[in-house]
């Protein structure tokens, strides 16, 4: 079972998918934590003492052990509270798991910044349809409810900022153009622990709008 909670403290910003993810997965495993709000621009020295390599939430900290990095840190979590397993235990299916998970940072998240923050509209378009090249992997891959089967894995939970495109202000996918991936997202986005994990929509689209304006001034 897991430790009292003043011995697991999380390091995040509202914001911050990244710390959404770790949030699901303690949540999903039934593990008291203390939450430490870190302020954007404006870290904590804390934070940068326990990351002093990359100075970013999240930071996990156990027994006063720092863990960074969002997805070493899920599958800390898997390794140290054994119940609720959100890595499969067959070592081939662990595998493509890990496969998955790297897919949807290296291909999806860098392009769905892009998106997000181009304003060229050339630029942005070139994107999108990056984007829906990538959605068209994950919706071959998606044979389940999740894609960790009928409950949700560290596959979904990585892949939680694209169920949020909506939230974003986005229109990446539809029930007509990637079914399974629209199914899949209410499935994800309706699941009681992902509802009370989730930032406010007005709190993504304010955050968004402010990185937005920020980019336009700089131009």
């Amino acid at each position: 079972m897991s430790s009292n909670k003043e011995e697991v403290k999380l390091f995040g910003l509202v914001e911050s998918p990244f710390v959404t993810r770790v949030e699901i997965a303690l949540k999903l495993k039934g593990v008291e934590y203390k939450y430490e709000e870190e302020k954007w621009g404006n870290l904590s020295e804390t934070l940068k003492k326990y990351n002093p390599v990359y100075k970013k939430v999240p930071v996990l900290v156990h027994n006063d052990k720092p863990i960074s990095e969002s997805l070493v840190i899920l599958e800390y979590i898997d390794e140290t509270w054994k119940q609720n397993p959100i890595l499969p235990s067959d070592p081939y299916e662990r595998a493509l798991a890990r496969f998955w998970t790297k897919f949807i940072d290296d291909k999806c998240l860098n392009v769905m910044r892009k998106v997000s923050f181009t304003l060229d509209e050339k630029e942005r378009e070139n994107a999108i349809e990056e984007m829906e090249v990538a959605l068209q992997f994950l919706e071959n891959e998606l044979k389940d409810k999740f894609f960790g089967g009928d409950e949700i894995g560290i596959v979904d939970i990585t892949a939680a900022f694209i169920a949020l495109q909506e939230v974003m202000g986005l229109k990446l996918f539809t029930s007509e153009k990637f079914p399974k991936l629209f199914n899949w997202s209410q499935n994800f986005n309706n699941h009681p622990i992902v509802k009370e994990k989730l930032p406010p929509k007005e709190t993504y689209l304010a955050f968004y709008k402010a990185r937005l304006e920020s980019l336009a001034a700089s131009k």
